[in-house]
């Protein structure tokens, strides 16, 4: 094909991908980049016909988690690829037709998750060679599609159906990333969700109709279901909401005994020990008198004092010699404030292990690394996070946490030491972004199938063909 047959192209177009019925999305030309890339989460891979295949989901406007597009193609190979981070990552790669304008021809696509990127689409130069030449100062030369043209191309894709489940979730902030996740994913799969701020809601007890009334007497009493999302703060009033519910037969994913004993650092870290899962030497006082042996119990400074209440990093502080952590435990006992007192682990260097648990199986985990002169790796810290592969004993450990517990739901942090995993300390509402984020995987969407499987519903969502 000569120059003046090429296809002039902006910086951004419009393309389609018939075969995966994907009629349009928009795409960033970038012929600085190798390959082409397409937006993908829940990707998993299946044989069919004794060849390796696919399976993805794709969310093909931007900025938006409607509609959801549910795609199959072949997997032609595994590359490893560089982002423009220089991030280096393995991906699948499929071939299928590429519409661009009125032209089509195949191209080679790998699958990562670009809900970061400013596009769900990029563009290399392998897919254009021979057949584009880019104005980078141009936009749409292809011709643009408009809001209600893009209507056109997914109507209602994921509508509610009839017979979905009416769920609430149970928390304190509708506008945190986990909670707004979890709604859109409960939409998604066609239910019915709603927000209950927890301090809002009362009770009534009664042994023939318990009830759970809402912002002035709203009754509470046509849900299968509530996802409960309860602050440290707010965990005595939210268990006995949680409590209420299980008496009025709604399902509570997690139930109330099961988050009051994850909130009780003591009692849980007893549980744990209990059921055979190694944790850091750990000691635990009510005196000021005894904070010398205390701190030789757990192998003397450095070493970690954590308040029983604190989370995401909160209430922890690394006292380095045996003078810091005199004043650090004294100061906290004046308070009368409860702590633990616990092995600092060296050869962790700043990082710990989140597995996402959701019905005894990790479903998800990274591994995350403290800000630069931080020891807490905590993603409300500062802490940055990345896929990882846990070994078995660390899936086994993070398996056999949750279920001590009780949890349906739990994120489990794991420590590496040289004397094997140690577990930290198990979360009932864990948080959803930096594990979504960097795994690529739709938590949100496996925790409402969790739901669904628990309640006997089935999934009944439309696509494109």
């Amino acid at each position: 094909m000569t120059d003046s047959k090429k296809i002039i192209v902006g910086s951004e177009e419009w393309c389609g991908f018939p075969e995966l019925g994907i009629p349009a999305i928009k795409a960033r030309v970038d012929s600085g980049a190798k390959t082409s890339s397409l937006h993908a989460f829940n990707i998993h891979t299946f044989k069919k016909d004794a060849e390796l295949w696919v399976s993805f989901e794709i969310h093909p406007i931007q900025q938006s988690r409607q509609p959801v597009i549910r795609c199959e193609a072949e997997v032609i190979d595994k590359r490893r690829v560089k982002s423009s981070s220089g991030e280096s990552e393995r991906r699948y790669v499929i071939r299928t037709k590429l519409t661009c304008g009125e032209q089509s021809w195949p191209v080679e696509l790998t699958l990562t998750n670009r809900d970061s990127m400013g596009y769900r689409m990029l563009l290399g130069r392998e897919a254009m060679k021979g057949r584009m030449l880019v104005d980078p100062s141009a936009s749409f030369c292809l011709g643009a599609i408009s809001h209600s043209q893009l209507k056109e191309h997914y109507p209602k894709i994921a509508a509610p159906v009839d017979g979905g489940l009416k769920i609430g979730i149970l928390a304190s902030n509708p506008d945190l990333y986990s909670n707004k996740r979890i709604v859109e994913a409960a939409e998604q799969r066609g239910h019915t969700v709603e927000f209950f701020n927890i301090k809002q809601c009362y009770m009534k007890l009664d042994a023939v109709s318990p009830e759970v009334h809402y912002r002035g007497g709203r009754v509470l009493d046509k849900l299968d279901a509530v996802i409960t999302r309860i602050r440290p703060s707010l965990t005595f009033y939210g268990c006995a909401l949680t409590r209420q519910f299980e008496s009025m037969g709604v399902y509570t994913c997690n139930n109330s005994e099961a988050i009051s004993q994850s909130r009780d650092k003591l009692f849980s870290l007893q549980l744990m020990l209990k059921s055979g899962i190694n944790i850091p030497t750990t000691g635990f006082a009510n005196s000021p008198i005894d904070t010398s042996d205390l701190i030789d119990m757990v192998g003397g400074a450095p070493l970690i004092v954590k308040l029983l209440e604190g989370t995401q990093g909160r209430g922890v502080v690394l006292a380095e010699t045996r003078k810091a952590s005199e004043s650090v435990i004294n100061a906290f006992k004046a308070l009368k404030a409860n702590l633990l007192v616990q092995e600092f682990i060296k050869e962790a260097n700043g990082k710990d292990l989140r597995c996402f648990v959701i019905d005894g199986k990790v479903v998800a985990s990274i591994e995350r690394t403290a800000a630069p002169g931080e020891f807490r790796a905590n993603i409300h810290q500062g802490g940055t996070a990345a896929i990882v592969k846990i070994t078995p004993e660390e899936r086994k450990l993070a398996v056999l946490a949750a279920k001590t517990l009780g949890l349906k739901i739990a994120g489990v942090d794991i420590i590496r030491s040289t004397h094997g995993p140690l577990l930290l300390e198990v979360n009932s509402s864990p948080g959803l972004e930096g594990i979504e984020t960097a795994t690529g995987k739709d938590v949100a969407g496996m925790m409402i199938a969790s739901l669904e499987k628990k309640l006997g519903w089935k999934r009944e969502l439309a696509t494109i063909n």
